[in-house]
């Protein structure tokens, strides 16, 4: 598999959810299993989530889904390998 990146609108867990089903040419739903049978959706949207009202946090938030390594970054941007 070859690297991708790629941004779209939405929650950081949406964005991962759109990135893999656009790699796999599927639509999100038809996604199995679904990204909450092994990665907390909740939990990656709110590590990302602002502290405080103007606020960002930066980082990033590595995992495995669907045999993809999945880098999720501050800067709403989802790479896929």
């Amino acid at each position: 598999m070859s690297g991708s990146a790629h941004s779209s609108p939405g929650s950081p867990s949406l964005r991962v959810v759109k990135a893999v089903a656009n790699a796999e040419g599927v639509d999100p739903v038809e996604l199995e299993p679904p990204l909450y049978d092994g990665v907390d959706p909740t939990a990656i949207d709110e590590r990302f989530a602002p502290t405080t009202p103007n606020a960002s946090r930066n980082g990033r938030l590595r995992f495995r889904y669907r045999g993809y390594d999945v880098t999720g970054r501050s800067d709403g941007t989802v790479s896929l390998e």
